[in-house]
């Protein structure tokens, strides 16, 4: 094999690997929320499909939307009073399966807005998994979505784009 050829080879690996990673995990009806108008968090919810043999974890989120995003969940403290808590260790996405993130349970945090969430913004967010590596999606702010709502009655897919696509 030339050298040229052996160049070649490599820059295609490089290229097919990113696709590979966005049809390994995908995102399925992502919205993010606010509380209030002048909050200055808030959160995203989705559902995380993982078409792998292979078992993936999520273990980090970023936006330039805040200052901070951490994966969090909401657990019961001794009193009865549910609180929510950082999972450092992120969530578990089993292989051939999905992990929803949803109101009251696990979600994508933003700590310290760097601007107001108005519905029907966009806010990019890069999901980091143990496996697949860095997936972005693209996800609507949906002010008026209620808590079991999903997709206004209609899932709609979002294919997580690889880093730097």
């Amino acid at each position: 094999m030339s050298l040229k050829t052996t160049l070649l080879a490599a820059v295609a690996a490089a290229f097919a690997f990113p696709a590979l990673a966005a049809d390994a995990i995908t995102v399925v009806d992502p919205y993010a929320r606010v509380s209030a108008m002048m909050s200055k968090s808030g959160a995203a919810f989705m559902v995380i499909e993982n078409h792998t043999d292979q078992d993936d974890r999520l273990v980090a989120a970023a936006s330039d939307v805040a200052e901070k995003v951490e994966l969090h969940t909401h657990k019961e403290d001794a009193n009865g009073v549910m609180q929510m808590i950082e999972v450092e260790e992120g969530f578990a996405i089993p292989a051939q399966g999905n992990h929803a993130l949803a109101r009251g349970g696990d979600h994508v945090m933003f700590l310290g807005l760097t601007r107001e969430l108005a519905h029907g913004d966009v806010v990019t967010v890069t999901l980091t998994f143990e496996k697949a590596g860095d997936v972005v999606v693209e996800i609507p702010v949906d002010l008026e979505r209620k808590p079991d709502q999903a997709g206004m009655g209609q899932m709609k897919h979002q294919h997580g784009q690889p880093a730097g696509n």
